[in-house]
């Protein structure tokens, strides 16, 4: 397939591979970002092919994951509403909240759909001006602009039963909160491409600058990943810091103008919840003061629910690059993708979730055990 065989092609990967192994010389601890690099690193397998010396750890990339507990009961509250129809994109339907989750709302009747794109529900809106359409406004920087196009169309052609549940976040505050921590091992990150596209590299320069570390932008195909994880090295092993874009195909230096200038607008910076996280500060968007009267929240008065985790889940470590799935007590057994007890656990960009689905479950000390008792038997 045109634009993508070129980026999975064997002959250049082995190339990149030997690369690495060429250059490095020391342990390194990096961090990818985002929840669709986890997901392409563990089914291509690429941090099994990588030297010793690499160890690659999962961000809180997966806006799924991230989206709080609190937010999915009220989503689930809005939705439940007879004369609602509330709109969101698939992942979104069977994230459990603390009682229930979109899907089982659909499934009792509720008027649940999902959406390619939230300008359809503006097209259901201008259909249905008897019902609230309610759209479940999800996503890093990537998605924000299109969510954010949707409320400016709205406004203009005054759909005043249009309304969305904001629960946007922002990438580089949650690297500075992992930065931060007292427990942060990572020494370089891969960075979300697909966010720089939108937002450019300007943020990351002054994390990389202020935290001394590497960033690499990088995309999401296996030379991707390994390309971006030879420039991470490269920068380690030279004491560099800084940002190389290693997905400059897709990201410009100053990503996309105009998208800046409507988020801008239509939202403003926020501290938000994140599931497994906790609170960062200015980490997410809001409803600007000109855009409020579309804000779900307000427009039916919902009250704070209290939410709690599972005990046992350890998502937040996960999150934060201190732990991997299969350190976790409940991973596979009591917490799979059909019953998710936490974060990582609930999309298929989440890094439990990608381990349990290619067959990730063991950790490399065990499987070689395993392997070897079977080779025995």
């Amino acid at each position: 397939m045109k634009y993508q065989d070129e980026y999975r092609d064997p002959v250049a990967a082995q190339n990149l591979l030997r690369a690495i192994h060429n250059t490095i010389s020391q342990p390194w601890t990096i961090m990818e970002v985002c929840g669709g690099q986890t997901h392409s690193i563990v089914r291509y397998g690429i941090d099994q092919l990588l030297p010793p010396e690499i160890e690659l750890v999962h961000g809180p990339g997966c806006p799924v994951c991230v989206t709080p507990l609190e937010l999915i009961d009220k989503a689930v509250d809005i939705a439940s509403r007879p004369d609602v129809t509330f709109c969101s994109f698939g992942d979104m339907l069977r994230v459990p909240g603390s009682r229930s989750d979109l899907l089982a709302v659909k499934a009792n009747g509720g008027d649940v759909r999902i959406i390619y794109s939230p300008l359809d529900c503006l097209k259901i809106a201008a259909r249905n001006p008897a019902r609230t359409v309610v759209f479940f406004a999800v996503g890093f920087e990537t998605t924000a602009p299109a969510n954010a196009m949707a409320l400016w169309q709205a406004k203009r052609r005054g759909l005043d039963n249009f309304a969305v549940l904001v629960s946007h976040v922002l990438v580089p505050p949650a690297m500075t909160a992992v930065l931060q921590s007292p427990n942060n091992r990572v020494q370089g990150f891969l960075g979300a491409g697909h966010v720089c596209s939108v937002m450019g590299c300007q943020e990351y320069r002054d994390l990389a600058r202020q935290f001394h570390v590497p960033i690499v932008v990088t995309g999401f195909e296996p030379l991707d990943l390994l390309e971006g994880i030879y420039r991470c090295v490269r920068m380690l092993e030279n004491h560099e810091i800084g940002v190389e874009n290693q997905y400059a195909r897709a990201v410009p230096t100053i990503g996309n103008p105009a998208s800046q200038k409507l988020l801008q607008e239509v939202f403003e910076v926020t501290d938000r919840m994140w599931r497994g996280i906790g609170t960062i500060p200015r980490s997410g968007y809001r409803l600007s003061a000109m855009y409020a009267d579309f804000d779900a929240e307000q427009r039916f008065s919902l009250a704070r629910i209290d939410t709690s985790e599972s005990s046992q889940c350890i998502s937040g470590a996960i999150l934060q690059g201190g732990k991997k799935p299969y350190d976790c007590p409940i991973f596979g057994t009591a917490c799979t993708p059909a019953s998710p007890q936490g974060a990582t656990m609930v999309s298929s960009e989440g890094a439990c979730a990608a381990y349990y689905n290619y067959r990730r479950r063991l950790s490399p000390s065990n499987a070689e055990l395993s392997n070897r008792q079977v080779q025995q038997t």
